[in-house]
């Protein structure tokens, strides 16, 4: 394995992902986790400081300061993108060690550096830190989001204060009239809902009110100048796990981000299976359009209580899901989705009232919806593209959104190309013996050595394994020898010859051989302790085989080799905790450095976020839809072969 070049670590740099040129760049393998405690100063608009408050998070190393914290609601100054440019993005590391880059010793003075001081967007954490992030100095006219794009501030939702002459005998505009006068650069339309309040609020009001707008339609009058409550909430509606995160579009900052688990789950735990469920029964629709509804009507009321908004103050809403989950909290029958040749309804999605998908926002608060490229690459990929650029980026770059349905697109700078891979269950511990969900207990990560280090969510007694550790657990028997090439644990006969400290962890479970991870006691039988069988192996091999599969074939599409991708993005919530070294050590990703391969974090939740903020961006998604083409794999006549090809390790 090369190392990169300078001219890719300048790009990487560029990205805020490892230190500037010419700074001692922290190295890491791109294994393990590293967690970060942020303390959040914040100030009133009256400049009055208000008691800190205190978050952890937990991320692979080589993640930046910034990222770290964008990607969990933490809201640091910046406006130049993550490029190290615009010097906004201040914060002090009180504990651990951060190198200083040349773009910091531009920024701060000698006693500062010596103080902690450094830019998130170029402080790597490669070990655990303790970071104070500072009050927000500026209203930016741009926000950036957690994956280095910058947005111009330009949202869709509006407010505009107004005061109006009182209608007299000589002047008998109607009251709408009057209104839309005095904000003459724009063509406003209002229904009913307003005209039933208009008079009411402008008389009680003294004629001193505030337009609430999106796009250019009039949703609501209020009395006085309410324009600096403007909120909107961007959703994540994915299969398993649902992300809410409330935004002040006024300056692009998230207020409160909530998660929890997708109501939808006692219907089956992909969508196939949920698909499934309404063909088999009529009812089925309603109460699984009903139970995505419930899901994201109880995080909006988790957001606007922990960010202190009333639920009226907020006014749109933008939601990335795939084609399954979208049709279904729309009620739109997902049948034809999961049978040949697999037709969505549309895709394009109208923009509809809030309320009709179970939210109890503004009455007249709007739902967007992202569109789709196919019945396997849904809104979610939409989004996702849409925050990491890969319509702008001229560069080779591959996006993989790992999951049961694994998403993937590929960019040459000029030709995009996106497939869809069924990997199945496996990386979200489904179908694997000791298999969990990424929860308190869960095995994170594991390094085989002399004995097995497990790094456990929750620092708790280890209960089952989640995704990122059975890609760990796999990448590290296979590199210590014992899983040979084709999946299979090496004959106990030469496992003591192999990795004599670890023989004994080969054990059977009835006729099953397996590797015990973990044993609460020395005596413990093997059954109740956490283990990797040997089909779970084979669950991982068919799933690595079905992504690699999908992502060698457009590599040949393209013409393109493995050493011609620049950037691995690995998106979703699994493939931001996967380790870079495990992925490319299985064959999940292509042979890279580590640097190449990149956390890209909640991205489908980042792009409704942009969304939200900017219409310029939400003209862009719809836009991929002329620039993506969709290569459909089941078509293909090698995709057999390939998979075969892609399974050993």
């Amino acid at each position: 394995m090369t190392e990169p070049s300078e001219v890719e670590l300048a790009a990487l740099g560029r990205e805020g992902l490892v230190a500037a040129p010419g700074a001692p760049a922290a190295a890491h393998d791109g294994t393990g986790r590293v967690d970060l405690s942020f303390t959040i100063h914040s100030s009133t608009d009256t400049g009055a400081d208000v008691a800190p408050t205190q978050r952890g998070v937990r991320v692979p190393p080589g993640v930046t300061v910034f990222d770290s914290a964008s990607w969990n609601g933490i809201a640091i100054d910046s406006t130049c993108g993550g490029h190290g440019t615009c010097h906004k993005c201040r914060v002090r590391v009180v504990g651990g060690d951060v190198p200083v880059t040349r773009h910091d010793e531009r920024t701060f003075s000698g006693a500062q550096l010596d103080e902690g001081w450094r830019l998130a967007c170029l402080a790597q954490a490669t070990r655990s830190l303790a970071v104070e992030v500072p009050p927000l100095t500026t209203r930016p006219k741009a926000a950036t989001v957690g994956v280095g794009r910058q947005v111009i501030l330009r949202p869709a939702l509006q407010k505009r204060y107004v005061e109006l002459d009182e209608a007299t005998l000589a002047d008998q505009r109607t009251d709408l009239t009057r209104l839309t006068d005095a904000i003459d650069d724009l063509e406003l339309t209002a229904d009913l809902h307003v005209l039933r309040r208009l008079s009411k609020v402008l008389r009680e009001a003294d004629f001193k009110v505030t337009a609430v707008i999106v796009d250019e339609a009039l949703i609501d009058v209020e009395a006085g100048d309410t324009t600096a409550a403007r909120y909107a909430i961007a959703f994540d509606l994915g299969t398993t796990t649902v992300v809410a995160t409330l935004l002040d579009v006024s300056t692009g900052t998230p207020v409160a981000v909530a998660s929890m688990l997708n109501r939808q789950q006692p219907f089956g735990g992909d969508v196939i299976t949920r698909i499934s469920a309404t063909m088999m029964d009529p009812e089925a629709l309603g109460r699984l359009q009903e139970a995505a509804g419930t899901t994201l009507s109880e995080l909006a009321d988790q957001v606007c209580r922990e960010g202190g908004v009333e639920p009226t103050q907020v006014y749109e809403v933008a939601v990335a899901g795939n084609a399954t989950m979208t049709a279904l909290v729309l009620g739109i029958d997902p049948e034809p989705l999961g049978v040949a040749p697999f037709v969505m309804s549309t895709t394009q999605p109208p923009t509809v009232a809030a309320s009709e998908i179970g939210l109890t926002l503004h009455p007249r608060a709007r739902a967007f919806f992202f569109p789709a490229l196919g019945a396997y690459v849904g809104g979610d990929i939409v989004a996702g593209m849409l925050a990491t650029g890969m319509d702008r980026d001229k560069r080779t770059r591959l996006f993989i959104d790992v999951g049961t349905n694994c998403e993937i697109v590929l960019s040459d700078g000029d030709t995009i190309l996106s497939t869809a891979a069924p990997a199945g269950p496996a990386f979200e511990g489904g179908a694997i013996r000791c298999g969990m969900r990424a929860a308190d207990g869960a095995i994170e990560v594991v390094r085989v050595g002399e004995d097995v280090e497990l790094g456990v969510i929750g620092d708790v007694e280890p209960r089952g394994l989640c995704g990122s550790g059975l890609v760990d657990a796999v990448a590290e028997l296979a590199r210590v020898g014992l899983l040979d090439a084709s999946g299979r644990f090496v004959p106990d006969a030469d496992a003591p010859e192999i990795a004599p400290t670890l023989a004994d962890r080969l054990t059977k479970i009835g006729e099953e051989r397996v590797f015990l991870l973990h044993r609460p006691t020395p005596g413990t039988v093997p059954a109740e302790c956490v283990y990797l069988s040997q089909r779970d192996v084979r669950e991982l091999q068919f799933a690595k085989a079905a992504i690699s599969t999908g992502w060698t074939l457009l590599l040949e599409q393209l013409g393109l080799e493995h050493r011609d991708v620049q950037q691995v993005l690995l998106a979703g919530s699994f493939g931001s905790y996967l380790s870079p070294a495990s992925a490319v050590r299985i064959g999940l990703v292509p042979k890279l450095p580590v640097l190449r391969i990149v956390a890209a974090g909640n991205v489908a939740g980042e792009g409704a976020k942009m969304a939200l903020l900017s219409v310029r961006e939400r003209a862009g998604a719809a836009a991929l839809l002329e620039e993506v083409t969709y290569v459909e794999l089941s078509d293909r006549p090698d995709f057999n072969d390939k998979f075969v090809e892609q399974l050993s390790f």
